[in-house]
């Protein structure tokens, strides 16, 4: 994802309204770069700029994913995801507090090799694994 400035450019290159809550959307983005649901956006969008809504978060995040910027993930936690590397990559899920953690895994032999097998055309592959971060394991095995 591109830095806040970068991304106001990008906006009213493509037509697209540039406010000040949707700059404060982009620096909350650029500050925490980790895998955001629009409600935890929107809590620190809040206490900065009360008069902020959650449409506006949600408006925000998918033109974000419209232009590339950010991709919508579903971990099977019970909300989308907002995550801002939009490279090919993979997620660890703690079963327990719901961390997620980007891992990079090469799949594409194995991934299109199935597809090919039941004959589907791959578009992507994506992979989660779940199981216990270091914290949960510690916690856990106390």
């Amino acid at each position: 994802m591109e830095d806040p400035d970068s991304l106001t450019q990008l906006f009213r290159r493509r037509g697209l309204k540039v406010t000040p809550q949707r700059q404060c959307i982009f620096q909350i983005l650029h500050a925490n770069p980790g895998h955001s649901t629009a409600e935890d956006i929107y809590a620190v969008a809040k206490r900065q700029m009360p008069t902020m809504s959650l449409k506006t978060v949600y408006e925000t995040l998918h033109s974000l994913v419209a232009l590339g910027q950010i991709q919508q993930i579903d971990l099977g936690t019970r909300s989308f995801r907002f995550d801002p590397d939009v490279n090919r990559h993979h997620h660890l899920v703690c079963s327990s507090c719901g961390r997620i953690q980007d891992v990079d895994l090469d799949l594409a032999p194995i991934a299109v090799n199935a597809a090919q097998e039941h004959g589907f055309v791959l578009g992507q592959s994506e992979v989660i694994l779940r199981g216990l971060c270091p914290s949960c394991v510690t916690n856990n095995g106390s």
